[in-house]
């Protein structure tokens, strides 16, 4: 299977005037919309046990390869982003960290915990990313995709590399997000150790990544912190925030984004005033409407929709869909979406349908949400 861009040009380049547009909190001709459907979403449609997606670089290859078509002929929403990448899963701590994988068939991978007690904190090391197996592993695997792409005539961009979450979500891929809660609560002098070692790590590993990859200064950068959707507004203020606006400070001085899955609507006046985020996933359990009053015209939002909106058919998700443009839309500063990520299972003849009613009802002007 191959995949020609330029056989998509004009529709990315279209694609990104309109997103710009809303962007920048006018309104475009209609609204923007991006599906996170992805390499596990992709692996679901095409039939590819999802064991075997992670685990073979070939796989890979092959699955994205019929996103890519799937997405730009079928889906037809205004992605501008092409190319291969390896996909490790959720796997960035347990990379650096080396810590043990658990694959089982027909889901994702995940990391076995290994932060179990108040001294296992103690002991924990800030890893060393060039030392780091899991890290040199999923690095070799890059050069293996970039090999394979190229002997078979693959002319696309090919990447990848290791990310990890921001200090709460880090830790509570170490240790579970329950324990973390509590000490949180008990003893937050040892969380803040707890803390102070992600947030050294997650630097040292963006750095060493930067470096590998030749990029000059990180100025725009993205965090995933689902775990601060069940965390008070105190909590966050004093023990979270600290973290997250230090990571943006050093590496988004020109763009701040933000994936949660939420909900996430307690701190939405935290986000876009003190964190000052340019964009966010407001997540799939956050309501769009708490999300437009509070964060419009400081915060790019986007979503509006929960997977579980869609695991049915098209009617029964279309009075959910008019709720999100028609609150969403008005004044620009909006992407339809799906809140989070498009998981496996949700009905692809309905979100193709979503789509294509989404382009019919969300041409300007929109006809504003009746409060």
């Amino acid at each position: 299977m191959r995949f020609d861009p330029q056989k998509y040009a004009s529709k990315i380049e279209e694609s990104r005037r309109r997103l710009a547009i809303a962007e920048s909190f006018q309104e475009p001709d209609r609204v923007p919309i991006q599906i996170s459907a992805a390499g596990s979403y992709s692996a679901w449609l095409m039939g590819v046990d999802l064991r075997d997606y992670y685990l073979d670089i070939e796989t890979q290859i092959e699955v994205q390869l019929f996103g890519l078509e799937w997405a730009f002929e079928t889906l037809d929403d205004d992605r501008t982003g092409y190319g291969l990448h390896v996909d490790n899963g959720p796997l960035g701590e347990a990379l650096l960290w080396d810590m043990p994988i658990e694959r089982p068939h027909g889901t994702s991978p995940w990391a076995v915990r290994i932060i179990h007690s108040l001294e296992d904190i103690d002991r924990l090391p800030v890893p060393d990313p060039a030392q780091s197996r899991g890290i040199q592993w999923a690095l070799e695997r890059v050069e293996r995709m970039k090999q394979i792409a190229s002997r078979r005539g693959i002319n696309l961009p090919v990447g990848g590399g290791v990310g990890i979450h921001p200090p709460l979500s880090c830790a509570c891929a170490l240790a579970e997000p329950s324990n973390v809660y509590e000490w949180m609560l008990t003893h937050p002098d040892k969380i803040r150790l707890f803390f102070d070692k992600c947030f050294q790590a997650f630097c040292r590993l963006t750095d060493f990544m930067n470096e590998i990859h030749g990029a000059k200064k990180i100025e725009h950068l993205g965090l995933a912190d689902d775990n601060s959707a069940f965390v008070s507004p105190q909590l966050y203020k004093q023990l979270v925030f600290p973290y997250n606006k230090g990571l943006y400070d050093r590496y988004g001085s020109k763009g701040r984004h933000l994936h949660a899955d939420g909900p996430n609507d307690h701190h939405f006046k935290m986000y876009a005033n003190e964190m000052k985020l340019t964009g966010m996933d407001i997540g799939g359990f956050s309501d769009i409407a708490n999300a437009k009053r509070i964060m419009h015209g400081k915060t790019v939002i986007s979503g509006g929709m929960n997977c579980k909106d869609l695991y049915g058919s098209f009617e029964e998700a279309k009075p959910k869909i008019e709720r999100a443009v028609r609150i969403g839309a008005p004044g620009g500063g909006y992407i339809f979406a799906i809140g989070g990520e498009t998981y496996v299972k949700v009905n692809p003849r309905a979100l193709i349908q979503a789509v294509q009613y989404v382009k019919e009802i969300g041409r300007y002007p929109v006809e504003p949400w009746a409060v």
